[in-house]
């Protein structure tokens, strides 16, 4: 397993199961990741795997059975659910498949929703670096409707970094996107980490995708089986075929959006 510096999330000795009895399902087994300030992470594995719920278990979305996740220095466990809001609100940006971008807002009122809601001030260099970081200067005034999927998916990141957010949390972002889109939405994921040193943490089962990242974390039946340097995307295609069919056969992994919304 990759050993990770100063860890601005730790995730340890995660369970979580859903049903009873016979129809019990193991999504995590025992997990433990954690991820530093200033990479891109990539989790992958196939349908089943445990990536989705590690995610949701790990961001505060869902609430794992037994471990303990660590989130910039707070202890998500010892929250209630007022709490666990507010540490979404403030230290997690997040970035789904869905744009989720309100239609009567424009491009930078839904940018600066997060603050609006919190009551924060925008520090008005950070919004123009974000929005020209972004390419959307001249679209800054135009609502959703007015845009196309691309830059709706930018809008979202931009959304998801105004409040300089201790990770952001990417699930299969680039789900709804055309190739060119999915290119620019990678890019700025990448620069939010190169230049802002930002810490995001992607799901995703394109292998194209996970390319962009630092390191690769793969996951098998709800357990870790691969944690190392992400590579090109035929490393990255090879060490899926190796988790997803170890006796050989073609790679499974292929443009997100191929394959329905995994079942864990």
């Amino acid at each position: 397993m990759l050993h990770v510096s100063t860890p601005i999330v730790q995730a340890d000795a995660l369970r979580k199961t859903y049903g009873r009895g016979e129809t019990v399902v193991t999504a995590l087994d025992g997990v433990s990741v954690g991820f530093a300030t200033g990479e891109l992470a990539a989790i992958m594995g196939p349908s089943g795997s445990g990536k989705s719920t590690l995610m949701h278990c790990v961001a505060g979305l869902d609430r794992p059975d037994s471990g303990t996740v660590t989130i910039d220095g707070v202890e998500t466990g010892s929250l209630d659910d007022k709490g666990l809001t507010e540490l979404r609100r403030d230290r997690i940006g997040f970035v789904f498949q869905a744009f989720n971008l309100l239609p009567v807002l424009t491009a930078e009122e839904n940018i600066l929703l997060p603050l609006t809601i919190a009551g924060r001030r925008p520090d008005p260099e950070w919004l123009e670096s974000l929005i020209a970081t972004v390419g959307l200067g001249d679209r800054r005034d135009h609502r959703p409707s007015e845009l196309s999927g691309g830059q709706q998916q930018r809008v979202a990141v931009a959304r998801a970094l105004a409040s300089r957010p201790a990770v952001i949390f990417a699930d299969e972002p680039t789900g709804n996107l055309d190739s060119r889109s999915s290119e620019e939405v990678l890019e700025l994921l990448r620069r939010s980490v190169d230049e802002f040193g930002q810490t995001v943490v992607m799901v995703t089962h394109d292998a194209h995708s996970a390319s962009y990242a630092d390191r690769l974390v793969l996951l098998k039946d709800g357990g870790i089986v691969h944690d190392g340097p992400a590579g090109g995307s035929e490393a990255v295609h090879e060490r899926l075929r190796q988790v997803t069919d170890p006796d050989g056969g073609a790679p499974t992994a292929g443009h997100a959006g191929d394959e329905g919304t995994p079942a864990a």
